[in-house]
């Protein structure tokens, strides 16, 4: 997968957001409700986090130096690694902090604080931005849902954001799902504060907010380590590569190999390969030249590509691991 159909979602995040989050902030500052100033930052926290996506993606662009001798690319494992932590804290802490807050204002006020929307003649704006912003925040990820689409194949959503090695779409899913069920949680807290004249519910529906984004932040977080860490090509792209090599004239057996990402669209693949007992130095070199063609014929990702010649015996096999993979999970 490019990284266009991410960045596509990634805009469309980001222009949702920045005007939700002007709707919210003004609708908090006539109203005063908790659950708006929650989601007001939710969405601008959301806004930064798009914009640090893309930094990232520009950054991944960035040449190879000699500091750095295989790229820039897991730049944008860094940048997404980033949002999950602002995801966690910014969002996530400061909705609870802000119920908790909220909470001992409400009981020291017996239930009823002076500036309260109940007395409020702007009543009737949180309704109204928050159903709007549930509109435009389903837009976004809707954008979401139909890039991801034309990329995860058969798999499912969850094993599609397990699995993906390009970080923004699977971020963007995560973010827009939290954002929509934030809203519609914050929508029937403002409404039952309203409809019962009980503010607690104000609260409630701030102190789900928070847990709701903790626990994506959590997940997010989790996802992006092992992207950090250095994941293995996916086993059909282990299998197709495995493929390569052992098809390629001259190549006896694949004995072992090994794959890592140093980024979402660039794999690095290092291979022993078994030779036939009499060729020479030149037909070695002809052969792993051939094997080399074939993996990125048959693999594009495959960029960075190591093979080591040697002869196979069945009674000594080096301890590493075997090729090809089992059709296993991510």
């Amino acid at each position: 997968m490019s990284a266009e159909g991410g960045n596509k979602a990634v805009v469309a995040a980001l222009l949702a957001n920045m005007g939700i989050a002007v709707t919210k902030f003004v609708a908090f500052f006539l109203t005063g409700v908790s659950s708006m100033l929650a989601e007001a930052i939710h969405s601008v926290a959301d806004a930064g986090n798009q914009g640090l996506l893309l930094l990232g993606g520009k950054r991944a662009q960035k040449d190879a130096t000699e500091e750095h001798p295989f790229g820039y690319g897991r730049e944008r494992y860094v940048y997404s690694f980033i949002v999950s932590i602002v995801l966690f804290s910014v969002r996530g802490l400061f909705a609870l902090y802000e119920a908790y807050h909220k909470y001992h204002e409400i009981h020291a006020a017996h239930g009823h604080p002076d500036d309260s929307i109940l007395d409020s003649r702007w009543w009737w704006v949180p309704p109204v931005v928050l159903a709007v912003a549930i509109v435009l925040e389903g837009l976004s990820f809707r954008t979401a849902i139909i890039e991801t689409n034309k990329v995860k194949g058969s798999s499912t959503f969850p094993q599609f954001i397990r699995r993906a090695k390009q970080p923004e779409l699977p971020v963007i899913l995560l973010e827009d799902l939290a954002a929509l069920l934030g809203l519609v949680l914050a929508f029937v807290a403002v409404v039952l504060a309203l409809v019962t004249e009980n503010l607690y519910f104000d609260v409630a529906g701030t102190a789900l907010i928070g847990v709701l984004l903790v626990v994506v932040a959590c997940v997010l977080g989790i996802e992006t380590k092992s992207l950090l860490l250095g994941e293995s090509a996916s086993v059909p792209a282990q299998r197709r590569i495995v493929e390569a090599l052992a098809g390629t004239e001259g190549v006896e057996r694949v004995i072992h190999i090994k794959t890592l990402h140093l980024g979402p669209e660039e794999l690095l693949v290092a291979a022993k390969i078994g030779v036939r007992t009499a060729s020479s130095a030149q037909d070695v070199a002809a052969v792993i030249d051939a094997a080399e063609r074939s993996v990125r014929a048959a693999e594009a990702t495959a960029q960075v590509i190591y093979l080591e010649p040697d002869i196979y015996r069945a009674d000594h096999v080096p301890d590493e691991r075997p090729a090809p993979p089992a059709p296993a999970g991510h």
